[in-house]
């Protein structure tokens, strides 16, 4: 009979929680003994088994100021985490995404004789090419889920693996399933998608809804406009802030969630800046990328950036233009507005751009991305042993 294998295993904000959960149940069902996961996560991970000593609810912050808010709390669980993880002894520190913390944690993990492998490629070919170096040598292992990650550790002698984005068998499943009855009106569908944050929808959806009021009088009032939001939190903030803005269309409407099914219905759509720009390509949506941050935030990020040439995911696979982006100050109602009506009126550019979102889909693997990732994580532990 097979010993108990004991995983650490730390996610700090929603989607790392999803990708922990199907993590989980993928090594449950490959590693022929039991598994135990300790560490912190969410709802997901909590449902899946693992045993939570902090919830995503107390570790999900983003941005300058929040995280200097709370950077007294985190230091002491940082601090917490350590210590347990030390008594508890596991086979393996499991670290996905959320790379502020779940480094630290890994670079004590590797201090102490812990295996460490990390899910979720930090973007340090964006933001910290310097630190490549450092992560070689605490890291055991990298599961990217881009295909273009791994050439950048070439060299540094660290074990770096692609097994697929785990978005590409969530929009299979959305294309299987039967399509919802969202509040179109008669006329071209376009879909907002402003963000996931407080922070973003504030800033961005007036400008999203101002570009729609003059595609409106492009289009001769022949569209309609729905806005998704996650939580029902966002919802109502959602509609707060639309209520308050002088310049909106006629026909916009809100709903709560399943954004993915209505970028699969929609004709185009104006997505702000992340994980939701990939979701429209694998739902085959052309897009706009859009994206406004304060001002300070705004200058380090400039600052920071050096040597990449776009924002959008899908751009940055494709080495090209799939989706325009109009960021801060190019992001303005009319550019939108002119952006999103020639992938309307436009039937050459529409088919060039669709064609372009195909292969960025067909490089973010094959599918069963947790599966790979989950068999990549068991080969591992199964080499160390060898």
């Amino acid at each position: 009979m097979q010993a108990t294998l004991k995983i650490y295993i730390c996610a700090g904000e929603a989607s790392g929680d999803l990708h922990g959960s199907a993590l989980m149940k993928e090594l449950q069902t490959l590693h022929p003994g039991a598994v135990e996961f300790r560490g912190f996560g969410g709802d997901a991970m909590k449902a899946t088994g693992a045993e939570l000593l902090y919830h995503t609810d107390q570790t999900g912050v983003c941005g300058i100021t929040p995280v200097l808010k709370e950077l007294p709390f985190l230091l002491r669980m940082i601090k917490h985490l350590k210590c347990d993880m030390l008594a508890w002894q596991p086979h393996l520190l499991l670290t996905i995404d959320y790379p502020g913390m779940n480094l630290r944690l890994a670079e004590f993990a590797h201090e102490n004789k812990i295996p460490t492998v990390h899910y979720i490629c930090p973007q340090v070919w964006a933001w910290h090419r310097a630190r490549i170096p450092k992560l070689a040598r605490f890291l055991d292992r990298l599961i990217c889920i881009f295909p273009f990650e791994p050439a950048h550790f070439n060299g540094t002698g660290l074990d770096v693996v692609f097994t697929g984005h785990p978005l590409v068998d969530r929009a299979r499943e959305t294309e299987q399933e039967t399509p919802p009855q969202f509040p179109w009106h008669e006329g071209h569908r376009i879909a907002l998608l402003p963000g996931s944050r407080s922070g973003e929808i504030t800033r961005i959806l007036p400008r999203m809804l101002a570009a729609a009021a003059r595609l409106e009088k492009l289009l001769h009032d022949e569209c309609s406009f729905i806005i998704p939001a996650p939580t029902a939190g966002m919802l109502e903030l959602a509609r707060t802030t639309a209520s308050r803005c002088a310049e909106k269309p006629r026909q916009v409407e809100f709903t709560a969630g399943r954004a993915r099914a209505l970028l699969l219905q929609a004709d185009v759509a104006a997505v702000a800046s992340g994980t939701a720009t990939l979701e429209a390509s694998l739902m085959r949506c052309p897009t706009v990328l859009v994206y406004c941050a304060n001002a300070l935030t705004a200058l380090i990020a400039r600052r920071l950036i050096k040597g990449v040439r776009f924002l959008g995911l899908a751009n940055i696979i494709a080495d090209q233009e799939v989706m325009p982006e109009l960021l801060q100050e190019k992001f303005t109602p009319q550019a939108l507005a002119e952006h999103l009506h020639a992938l309307l009126a436009d039937t050459q550019l529409r088919d060039r751009t669709l064609r372009k979102i195909e292969a960025v889909n067909a490089a973010l693997g094959a599918g069963n991305a947790p599966q790979r990732a989950a068999s990549s994580i068991l080969d591992f532990l199964r080499a160390l042993k060898s």
